[in-house]
């Protein structure tokens, strides 16, 4: 179904530093900073960023066993994934998974900003993680 994935919502980076990431973003680059925001409960700090037709989400671990911590561990600095608008999450992620797609998320969850999320395994999608968004 071509428009299961809808607009582009937001590409996450994850950075070591992330004072010195929103400098670039924000200094350099010309990205308008929207606001930071912390989940202790998930080990992270987020600032979020405008581009004009997207959102840039840069993702720093604050703890040793944070999903974003784990990965700039493992692969460096760099984009985590790539989030997708979708009406219905929990109907595209059934479908999804019933044509093979695996899920890393069986149910949704509660995102940075509240909204429903889950993620989709980079093992069914050419090593991209995916994150669907129900807004």
């Amino acid at each position: 179904m071509p428009d299961r994935l809808k607009e582009l919502n937001h590409i996450g980076i994850a950075v070591t530093d992330l004072e010195e990431a929103k400098e670039l973003f924000r200094d350099r680059l010309g990205f308008r900073w929207e606001r930071d925001q912390e989940l202790p409960e998930r080990g992270l700090k987020i600032a979020f960023f405008s581009t004009g037709n997207t959102r840039i989400e840069l993702l720093q671990g604050i703890t040793a066993d944070s999903a974003i911590s784990k990965f700039v561990e493992k692969r460096g600095p760099g984009i985590h994934h790539l989030s997708f608008e979708v009406e219905g999450i929990q109907r595209v992620m059934d479908e999804l998974s019933g044509e093979g797609i695996k899920l890393i998320d069986q149910q949704p969850r509660p995102g940075a900003e509240g909204h429903l999320v889950a993620f989709l395994h980079p093992k069914s999608t050419g090593s991209v993680l995916i994150e669907l968004e129900e807004k």
